[in-house]
């Protein structure tokens, strides 16, 4: 895997903070829309359980995300495709989740001092990691339709 592509790649991730999960369940596909952080070319996000993209990951974890902003003009896009797999994580790794979340995102990481309305929310959250197996970075300031391939492997 190159670094420099390896190093592109974790930096649109960085720079975003949204991403679009696809799932899918009996042949029924699912999209939805969820915040996420970054561990290494992984992504945490979190979300109740009971949601359709949720209860499809328990069902199928394989899956795929895009991410990138609403651009305008064609030729500023950017943004990340990937494949993968998607779990719910416990332990440890769900403490390492909800540590690297926090960091990201300030709000939720506070201990005991979000807003009620939020520590209620996040009381009934799961955490998940999606891991890509295959991503590509989206560059079309490198001309139209440009993308790279980066085939991860496990950490």
């Amino acid at each position: 895997m190159s670094s420099a592509l390896r190093e592109r790649a974790q930096a649109l991730l960085h720079d975003h903070h949204v991403l679009t999960l696809a799932t899918q369940a009996d042949g029924f596909p699912w999209a939805a829309a969820v915040f996420y952080a970054c561990d290494g070319l992984d992504l945490i996000f979190l979300s109740k359980p009971q949601t359709r993209h949720a209860r499809n990951l328990a069902l199928e974890p394989r899956c795929a995300v895009t991410i990138q902003r609403d651009y305008s003009d064609w030729p500023q896009i950017k943004g990340i495709q990937a494949e993968g797999l998607c779990h719910e994580l416990q332990g440890a790794e769900r403490e390492r989740a909800v540590a690297l979340y926090g960091q990201r995102f300030p709000l939720v990481g506070r201990a005991g001092g979000a807003p009620l309305a939020i520590a209620r929310a996040l009381a009934l959250v799961a955490w998940y990691r999606f891991r890509p197996e295959r991503l590509y970075v989206i560059d079309n300031s490198l001309g139209f339709g440009h993308r790279d391939e980066l085939a991860c492997t496990a950490p």
